[in-house]
């Protein structure tokens, strides 16, 4: 058998007392090859394989630690042999390939912090990252589950906020014919936007309020618009409930919301091109630009000073 190579049995309890042990010091093994007993799981390998590398087991093999072993010669290790292989290997190798699941690969490194073994703690802890990062969800969407949760994600966030309310079953009339099929393209547009707009905008769920579908808006901690989707229509003998799909309000409204992002660093090259630009520029042009983007903002502060009066902070 070759010296870096080893053989991994699982030992079944045995009946009876239990093997006496007996302590030696680790440099007076006279032969190269050892015999490992990992939490049962036997191993073949070499003293210069397990002093390869600056580890416990260095410590452990080359005369600084003392080890046990039991009445047939086997050298005591009390740890989990799982993945003792695989840490043998990369002390022959330097490098190993890594368990597929993430599970295993805690445990993984879990030894390989017990035996000091940094290098493939390290290997472990990217390998982790990477997955973490590779089932990262793309958009993550809150849904309300209380009043007090939604004050306090509108309030907490330092984005622009829209939140989508839809309960079907808060309806004591029967729906029209198309009421269904628009209720449904409400959550498909909610679900586009929210792919679309993913890190400038928050977008929530709220399924317990009283409405049956309505869009509202936040910017900045404050409301500044809302679009109902329902009304109550009156047919030959009762009374139905009419669900819409205003598609061009809803993204007009979302549109409108981004202007109150949080306001980001200036790039100074973005600056300083801009203004040259505008400095090559005529006054005319100058004047129109001015006036167009103040006629912006007064529609835009008219528009919704009826929900707050109170003047937008900076």
């Amino acid at each position: 058998m070759s010296g870096d190579t080893c053989l991994t049995t699982t030992l079944c309890p045995a009946a009876g007392p239990k093997p006496k042990t007996c302590s030696f010091k680790a440099g007076s093994l006279g032969n190269k090859y050892v015999r490992l007993n990992v939490g049962g799981s036997l191993y073949y390998t070499t003293v210069q394989v397990l002093t390869r590398h600056d580890t416990m087991l260095k410590a452990m093999f080359s005369g600084r630690m003392e080890v046990l072993t039991d009445k047939e010669g086997w050298i005591l290790i009390d740890r989990c042999g799982k993945h003792f292989g695989t840490i043998l290997n990369y002390l022959r190798d330097d490098t190993i390939a890594l368990p597929k699941h993430r599970q295993e690969i805690k445990e993984l490194m879990a030894e390989a912090k017990y035996y000091l073994i940094q290098g493939l703690v390290d290997m472990c802890q990217a390998a982790l990252q990477d997955k973490k990062e590779l089932y990262e969800p793309v958009c993550s969407i809150p849904i309300i589950t209380s009043p007090k949760e939604e004050e306090r994600l509108i309030e907490s966030s330092m984005k622009p906020v829209v939140k989508l309310l839809y309960n079907r079953s808060n309806n004591k009339y029967s729906y029209t014919s198309n009421s269904d099929d628009n209720l449904l393209k409400n959550i498909e547009l909610f679900d586009k936007l929210s792919l679309r707009f993913n890190g400038r905008v928050l977008f929530i769920k709220d399924v317990i309020g009283d409405e049956i579908c309505c869009w509202s808006f936040y910017g900045q901690g404050r409301k500044l618009a809302e679009v109902c989707c329902t009304s109550i229509v009156y047919a030959t003998e009762k009374k139905q409930t009419k669900v819409e799909f205003p598609e061009a309000r809803i993204y007009e409204e979302t549109l409108n919301v981004l202007l109150y992002e949080t306001p980001r660093v200036p790039d100074n090259s973005l600056l300083e091109a801009t203004s040259r630009s505008r400095s090559q520029a005529s006054h005319s042009e100058d004047d129109e630009g001015f006036e167009l983007r103040d006629r912006v903002r007064r529609i835009h502060v008219k528009r919704y000073s009826t929900y707050d009066d109170r003047q937008l902070g900076h």
